[in-house]
């Protein structure tokens, strides 16, 4: 079913890998119910809405598109959705969720007309590769940041006035304290799991994963509970979920368009949740799966020159689409494709058998939240690290002696770490390629979907300012 001999891979492989990406991504089961209850949606509805969104979306990876990516609602996101949306535009939550049932539809449809199809194509080598290697810092940074490694001091900066008010802070990020062991810790787990890889042993980075937590339960990093509960909350967490599942149509898609006071600045949010989660997703599909293999140069030619779904690239991105919609209506933010996955492509996962891995993990975490809870942050981060080291390889295909080459490549590559977001990333490899191309006379270069991105970039970059 899943090729496996096809794809230079078997079944202990992939086990590993989706294990590996599943513990990469589990922070999301505590960090997503935390953020969305901001709105008002009760805390362990949005809980089970993780999972079950999760699920879904990563299976159709699975069985549809046979890929080893997994899904789960995105970080930055859910952000946008608790602090953008619903309390600086003063949206319900019932209405966030109607708007991202909306944009997973926009998904579709867009998928379905080829137009990421023609977005994909329309990217120029060089950028692709450069997208390549950022993913890789912006993994690497994740771990850094998960593992708390990184500091990050907030100072004053310039003067304060007579009154004694802070006129501006900076904020410098340097090298976290080694004067507390969890630091001591992340560390110890990072030298490790760095050794495990170099020594090439297989499993590398789930065994540096399940020996940093046993260490970590050991030195009290994290503490078993007094009591193990699988089963208590579950009935009130359904009792809660039902309380949600299939607001954003029943509620909040009538609410949404009741006032044509409100709608431009619904269809404004809805374009500036369609265009991130577009270029999230196709900058980890180019990042991860065009280094890696999972998208060979047939399946890319497959992609720009057959009809229908005939392409992992094509099935891959359709998956996506629907995984948005569905995750709305259990009663989350925007689903997408998870950065993460890398974790598990870098340890061999080829085919769709990892994602399924994943997303039985995830389901099997409504009976063992608390046990994935025992995982911590520093146990997971070195195999982000480690990814991200391998995924650098990608910016020897640049030219960086060549300005008009790699100042764009910069935007995408470095630019998109440094903003801690792909997609801005993207827009500022976009925007200065064009620039570049315009100044040396070869606009004509520019393939016109490209044009086209780029300007609905900076029409996202005006609305977000003004919203």
């Amino acid at each position: 079913m899943f090729r496996l001999k096809e794809n230079g891979t078997n079944v202990r492989t992939e086990i590993v890998a989706g294990v590996t990406t599943f513990f990469a991504m589990a922070y999301i089961l505590f960090i997503n119910p935390s953020m969305l209850m901001q709105t008002g949606i009760p805390e362990h509805a949005v809980f089970l809405a993780t999972i079950f969104a999760s699920v879904a979306g990563t299976l159709v990876m699975a069985l549809f598109a046979n890929v080893p990516y997994a899904q789960a609602p995105g970080m930055g996101l859910n952000a946008f959705f608790t602090y953008t949306v619903c309390y600086g535009l003063g949206f319900s939550w019932q209405e966030g969720l109607a708007m991202v049932f909306l944009c997973g539809v926009i998904n579709i449809i867009i998928t379905v007309t080829k137009l990421r199809k023609y977005i994909i194509k329309a990217i120029p080598v060089s950028l692709q590769h450069a997208i390549g290697g950022g993913i890789g810092i912006f993994v690497a940074y994740i771990g850094f940041k998960t593992a708390n490694l990184l500091s990050f001091n907030v100072g004053v900066a310039g003067n304060v006035s007579a009154a004694g008010d802070v006129l501006a802070f900076k904020t410098v990020p340097s090298i976290a304290s080694f004067a507390t062991w969890p630091v001591v810790f992340a560390a110890v787990s990072l030298v490790f799991t760095a050794i495990l890889v170099i020594k090439k042993v297989p499993g590398a980075l789930l065994i540096g994963i399940v020996v940093s937590t046993i260490l970590g339960l050991i030195t009290k990093v994290k503490v078993l509970p007094e009591s193990w509960d699988f089963f208590g909350d579950i009935s009130g967490s359904f009792n809660e979920l039902g309380q949600v599942f299939g607001k954003a149509l029943t509620v909040g898609l009538p609410d949404l368009f009741s006032s044509g006071a409100r709608i431009p600045t619904v269809l404004l949010t809805i374009f500036a949740f369609s265009l991130s989660d577009t270029f999230d997703t196709i900058g980890t599909f180019i990042g991860t799966g065009r280094k890696s293999g999972i998208f060979s140069d047939a399946d890319m030619f497959a992609l720009e020159n057959s009809k229908g779904f005939k392409s992992k690239m094509d099935k891959a991105l359709f998956s996506d689409s629907v995984a948005t919609s569905v995750g709305a209506i259990f009663g989350t933010s925007n689903t997408t494709t998870y950065v993460e996955s890398a974790a598990g492509i870098g340890v061999g996962g080829r085919t769709g058998l990892t994602s399924l891995t994943t997303a039985i993990l995830f389901l099997a975490s409504i009976v063992l939240a608390p046990v994935v809870g025992l995982i911590p942050a520093q146990a997971t981060a070195p195999a982000l690290i480690i990814v991200g080291i391998m995924m650098l390889s990608s910016f020897t295909e640049i030219k960086w002696n060549d300005l008009e080459e790699a100042i764009p490549a910069f935007f995408a590559g470095i630019f998109m770490a440094l903003c801690y977001s792909i997609t801005t990333g993207i827009a500022g490899a976009f925007i200065f390629y064009c620039i570049i191309k315009v100044l040396k006379g070869k606009a004509k270069e520019v393939h016109p979907v490209l044009w086209v991105a780029t300007a609905l970039f900076l029409a996202n970059f005006v609305i977000l300012a003004v919203i």
